[in-house]
Order: C-alpha cells, then sequence, then structure tokens
C-alpha cells in the first residue's frame, strides 16, 4: 500500500531545501531541473493507482512541491509526446503524429525549449533520452553521452513474446540510467557561472524490463495483483479502437504464456530500478549549493498499458496510455505538499518553465502555464488535456470524462467519477448528447499531413520498440539526446 502522504513528509522534511517555501521570493533566473522518464504510467506510489509501486524518491520528490494527479501525454508514443512538449507545438501542428513520423522537417531548431533557454542565457546541458530517434540539433549543449562502455552482462531472459524482460546478472552499473544519474550527480556538484538546465533522461521502464534481481526482490511473484478488468471490455469499442487494443497480440501471446504476473512483475521492478538513480540526482541537489535555486520538472512521456482494455504498451487514446507522473518544485511559486487534481497535458510544461523563469512564452507554444495550480493546486481550471495519436483520432480528458472521436468516426465517452478503468461505452447514449456536445467542441482543429517518414533513423513498425540490449533499440538509444 502506499505510504500516506503525511507519513512521508514527516520522513522527508528535513531533505526540502529550507532556504525557501511559496512565500520566499521567486529567485531571478532559477535553475532548471528537468527529468524525463520513459514510458513510466502512473504506478507511481503517491498517485495511488497501483499500491504495488514502490517509489519512494518520487514520492519524496512530490511532497517537495506539487504534483498533478490527472497529467496528460499530447500523444502516446515516445516522438510525438516529446516532439509536442520540446516544441510546444501539438501533433496537428507539426505532423508528428506517431514514432514513424520524423519531427526534423516541423520543428525548427530554434523553437526548442532547450534553445529557447540557451538563447536567454541558460546553460544547458544534457543526457539521456530526450527527444526521440536520434541527436537533435546541438543546440549548444555541452553534449556528453553520459554512458561508460557497459560490459556484456549476462540476462536471464524472461520475455513473452514481445514483451521484453528479464532479470540482469549484475549490478546497476550495466545499465545506461544510471551513468545518466551520474552525470546529473556530477553537474549537480559543480559550480556554475550561469544559471543552468541540466535534462537528464532516462530510459526505463521501457522496455526490456531487464534490471538486477533485487529490484524484483521488492515486488515478489506470489504477491503480484493484476490489473482491473472486466471479461467483453472491448466488446462496445469502435472497431479504431479495437485496432488500437490488438487484443490478439501481445495480450493473447500474455494470456497462452499464463505469466502475466511476472510481465507485471518485471515493470513494477523497472520503475523501482529507475525511482532509486532518480533519488541519486535528488540527493545531489539537495547536498549541493543549488537547492534552494532550482526549479524541478519531472515527467513521463505518456502511460502504459499492461493488459487494461485487453492492451499492452502505449498506442492508445485510454487512460493507461495516456496519464503519467508530472511533478513541480518551484521555489518561491509551490508549497511543498501540494496536489492538484486538475486535468492538464504535457503542452503547458513549456511555457510554464518559460512563466517560472521570467523568460517571454514564444508564440508557436501552444499550452498555457499553469502557474496559478502551482500557486494554489485548487484554482479554477476549465482547460481540459487533449492528446492525440495519429491523424485525426483525439482524446478530450476533463476531471470527470474523457471523449475518444476517431478519424473513421468512431467515438468513445466515459465517466471517470462512476468507471475509472472505461468499461463502459457511453458515446451511444441519448441521455450524454449534451456532454458530448461540450467535449467536442476542444478536439483540434488543426491536423495538418503527416511529416514523410524518415527511414534510416526509425524502425519500419513506427513503433520504436525495443529489439535489444539496453540502450541498443530505436527508442533506447545510446546517444546523447534522443
Amino acid at each position: 500500500m502506499p505510504v500516506p502522504r503525511h507519513v512521508f513528509w514527516l520522513l522527508t522534511a528535513c531533505l526540502i531545501p529550507s532556504g525557501w517555501s511559496a512565500d520566499s521570493p521567486v529567485p531571478a533566473k532559477p535553475n532548471i531541473l528537468f527529468i524525463a522518464v520513459d514510458d513510466l504510467n502512473h504506478w507511481v506510489g503517491h498517485l495511488g493507482r497501483n499500491p504495488q509501486a514502490k517509489t519512494p524518491h518520487l514520492d519524496r520528490l512530490a511532497s517537495f512541491g506539487v504534483t498533478f494527479t490527472h497529467a496528460y501525454c499530447a500523444a502516446p508514443a515516445c516522438n510525438p509526446s516529446r516532439a509536442a512538449l520540446l516544441s510546444g507545438k501539438r501533433p496537428g501542428s507539426t505532423g508528428v503524429y506517431d514514432n514513424r513520423n520524423p519531427y526534423h522537417p516541423a520543428i525548427r531548431p530554434e523553437e526548442s525549449l532547450f534553445s529557447h533557454f540557451n538563447q536567454a542565457g541558460y546553460k544547458t546541458i544534457g543526457a539521456g533520452k530526450l527527444w526521440h530517434g536520434g541527436p537533435g540539433w546541438p543546440e549548444q549543449w555541452t553534449l556528453t553521452h553520459a554512458r561508460k562502455p557497459i560490459p556484456n552482462a549476462e540476462v536471464d531472459d524472461r520475455s513473452i513474446a514481445g514483451i521484453k524482460f528479464g532479470v540482469l546478472r549484475g549490478g546497476d552499473e550495466n545499465l545506461a540510467d544510471t551513468h545518466i544519474a551520474s552525470f546529473g550527480v556530477e553537474q549537480l556538484s559543480q559550480k556554475h557561472e550561469q544559471p543552468f538546465f541540466l535534462a537528464l533522461g532516462f530510459h526505463k521502464p521501457h522496455m526490456p524490463w531487464t534490471v538486477p534481481q533485487k529490484y524484483y526482490d521488492l515486488h515478489p511473484l506470489d504477491a503480484i495483483e493484476l490489473p482491473p478488468g472486466r471479461p467483453g471490455d472491448l466488446d462496445d469499442v469502435p472497431p479504431e479502437g479495437l485496432r488500437m487494443a490488438n487484443p490478439g497480440g501481445d495480450h493473447r501471446a500474455i494470456l497462452e504464456s499464463g505469466r502475466w504476473e511476472e510481465a507485471v512483475q518485471a515493470y513494477l521492478a523497472a520503475i523501482s530500478y529507475v525511482d532509486f538513480q532518480i533519488g541519486r540526482v535528488l540527493d545531489a541537489l539537495h547536498r549541493s549549493p543549488h537547492a534552494d535555486n532550482t526549479v524541478i520538472c519531472l515527467w513521463g512521456d505518456h502511460g502504459w498499458h499492461l493488459g487494461e482494455k485487453e492492451h499492452w504498451r502505449k498506442f492508445a487514446l485510454w487512460e493507461e496510455a495516456t496519464r503519467a507522473p508530472l511533478i513541480w518544485v518551484a521555489p518561491g511559486v509551490a508549497s511543498p505538499g501540494g496536489v492538484c487534481s486538475r486535468t492538464v497535458d504535457f503542452m503547458s510544461i513549456y511555457p510554464t518553465l518559460c512563466d517560472i523563469a521570467g523568460l517571454p512564452v514564444p508564440e508557436h507554444a501552444e499550452g498555457e502555464s499553469v502557474r496559478r495550480l502551482l500557486e494554489d493546486p485548487e484554482a479554477a481550471w476549465d482547460i481540459p488535456a487533449v492528446t492525440t495519436f495519429r491523424r485525426n483520432n483525439h482524446a478530450i480528458r476533463t476531471e470527470r470524462w474523457r471523449f475518444i472521436r476517431y478519424a473513421g468516426g468512431g467515438e468513445e465517452l466515459y465517466d471517470h467519477t462512476n468507471d475509472p478503468y472505461e468499461w463502459t461505452n457511453l458515446a451511444a447514449r441519448d441521455e450524454f448528447a449534451d456532454i458530448k456536445a461540450d467535449l467536442i467542441r476542444h478536439l483540434p482543429r488543426v491536423n495538418g499531413p503527416e511529416t514523410q517518414r524518415e527511414n534510416a533513423r526509425l524502425n519500419e513498425s513506427g513503433r520504436g520498440e525495443a529489439s535489444g540490449p539496453e540502450g541498443s533499440d530505436r527508442c533506447n538509444s545510446s546517444r546523447g539526446f534522443d
């Protein structure tokens, strides 16, 4: 069970930087610690969605500032999610809808979040997976691979068809994220003459979920509980949604293997591993001279299904594929321990960072700053979260409702007050016509053509899934800034 928030507050109060509170003045040009976590859904302790999750360091970070319990990606795939968040432009504006769509033709280097801060006088430093499928642009970064040569550690492979996982017969040093965290620790220990923007992109829990045994031991197999489900869950889903779910693929393979619990255990273990690495970075910040003058923004690039709605992976417009953690720590803006239940999407990150740092928000940025929610998590907010997957397929999420409309005209409507796992599609019922009409007005009006595929950079499936050992797949490249 997740530890109650008040207990975390007592355990971690001594680790919160002592020089600031929401009543402190906002630092001029604060440092930025920007943490991206690949494929991390809302299985995080303090969010309470899955009580089996053990994430003490993410929970500690949440106690430092404001956590958003209902934060959603712009697109449920690595490439379009990151392209939208880092450019400030929604998929319909860029044509970057899927992993197969290159972002370079549609996004100018100067539109990048990192370039914007660099041009404003920040020292921009980064390591790990930030952009997808390639190094992005130089952007005058201090480039680093943040990765030492990794020995060929043995792996006890336990994969089930395309769901890749296993036990690494070696220590944490055999994983790229360990070295990304070490790079962050090193940077935070140094004196910087300019304000810095330090971006760390962690790969896990992206597949393969291959981590040392000690992280599996945190989640004993005989205690694993499967995600809630309902027989016939896809019976009221339109054909477009059924194709995204693809129940005859990964889900059938998992069911036929009889090893669903093992896959859930492996995902939880991978989360616990990356949580530990993030904890190392947070400890380093606490020990550093930058603790009282650093804004932290942590986000997962999208959600992940582990059998909910007979679906695995992301690549869908339901709750599990689109919801991910979003945590802000902002000296002088956000009080420790804040919890915001307003629905926001990750298009808010670019303008919020500008807002807090006192930088102008560029005209191309389509999101809205959530600063007022950091100052008051209960403040009024009537902007829904919008997620797009492939052209003309959209989900609108408010605090109560999720509405999905597909390019072919199929629709889904779910009442999260009474149906948090989206088991009953209400879209065809006359009594919900007015609710649907209100949600429809938030559908994106700009749905530009797809950017052309760049075969040399992304795999043919367009899904960028793991195809080999740590760091070797298209989505987990070992190069800096991907």
